[in-house]
Parts: structure tokens; C-alpha cells; sequence
């Protein structure tokens, strides 16, 4: 799996880019939300994730975190592909995107072209539960330093084989414990042992 890509921008259209990283390049498919955030860059760093299919490998690149795992989350219900995830992230920053979500907002997201009744209530019914695990962010920043280091730190336990009920509930409970008065590596070691 590639998980970034950092090099020199040698062309962008809204729908794809292509980076020389190293002597190589790469065409990463973008969403417009990433074109917008990439405007003037000679240099960037876009989050990757690398499709695999039968015909060919194809790379889609995001400008944020928070981006890219709202692009896992929507490719993860059945019926909606990368493209149309695209497509969602270039109509809804992900913030809107998650509100809407755990608002069950079907409206707002019939609103994007190629979203209809029946997939954005399987959107609905298929994510809600997760986004609201994580939080909703109130506005279209980066994801706060808290809810960042929770999820760095399920990351880690899930690398480490921990199922993720086992590893949700005992990160939570050092958080409770501890607050945000804790270092991300701390919090790993305090959730292994709850775990």
C-alpha cells in the first residue's frame, strides 16, 4: 500500500495530478476539494489510496487526512465505488459530508450528482453509527488534536491485533482517566494494558 506521495507537481488538472517523486511519476486521481487546497504548490505531500484491480493500479491523492479517510469510509458501503466517492469529496468538504451523515441529511446528499434515494440511505445507515464514534467536527478545520491522537492510537492497536471493540473501549477509558493531558505514546501503552 501507498500511503503518501511527496514530490514535485508536474501537472494538475481538477481530476487528476501528476507528482515526480524521485525521477517517477505518478498520475494521482484528486477530488476539486484537494484542487482548491493544492492551488499554487511546486512541492506537496498528498494522503494515497492505491486501487487494485484486474486491469489496472489506479492512485487517488488527498490533500488531508480527514479527507482521505472520509473517501475510506464512503468506498466501504456497498455500491459506492471510488469514483463516486470522488465525486461526494468534490461536492462536500468531509466535514459537511460526516454532519449530514450523522444528521441522516438524505437531501443534502441526493444534492450530489449520482446520489439517489437509495444510496444515500444506505450511506446513512451504513456510516452514522461509525462518524458519530469519531465526533463531528463543527467547521471545515483540521480535526482536533484530540480525536487526531484517538484515532493514531486505534490505528496502532488494530496494527498490533487488537480487535477494534477491545481497542475503541480501552482508549476510551484511558481518555477518561488521563484527559488530553496524555502523550500518544502513552496512551498506546495504557491501552495495550486495558486491552
Amino acid at each position: 500500500m501507498i500511503a503518501f506521495l511527496h514530490g514535485r507537481l508536474v501537472a494538475k488538472e481538477p481530476t487528476h495530478v501528476i507528482l515526480d517523486v524521485n525521477g517517477v511519476g505518478y498520475q494521482v486521481n484528486i477530488s476539486l476539494q484537494t484542487f482548491s487546497d493544492i492551488r499554487n504548490e511546486e512541492v506537496l505531500r498528498l494522503s494515497t489510496y492505491l486501487q487494485v484491480r484486474e486491469d489496472a493500479h489506479v492512485l487517488y491523492g488527498f490533500a488531508t487526512e480527514a479527507e482521505r479517510q472520509m473517501f475510506l469510509h464512503l468506498i466501504s458501503v456497498n455500491g459506492v465505488g471510488p469514483s463516486t466517492a470522488l465525486v461526494v469529496l468534490s461536492f462536500m468538504a468531509p466535514a459537511d459530508l460526516k454532519h449530514a451523515i450523522v444528521s441522516e441529511n438524505a437531501a443534502a446528499l441526493q444534492a450530489v450528482k449520482g446520489i439517489g434515494g437509495k444510496t444515500a440511505q444506505r450511506l446513512i445507515l451504513e456510516l452514522k453509527d461509525k462518524l458519530r464514534k469519531e465526533g463531528i467536527e463543527d467547521t471545515g478545520s483540521p480535526q482536533p488534536v484530540y480525536n487526531k491522537m484517538k484515532q493514531e492510537a486505534l490505528s496502532a492497536l488494530l496494527t498490533l491485533g487488537i480487535a477494534r471493540p477491545a481497542a475503541e473501549k480501552s482508549i476510551d477509558q484511558v481518555l477518561k482517566k488521563s484527559g488530553a493531558a496524555i502523550t500518544l505514546e502513552e496512551l498506546v501503552k495504557q491501552a495495550l494494558k486495558n486491552a
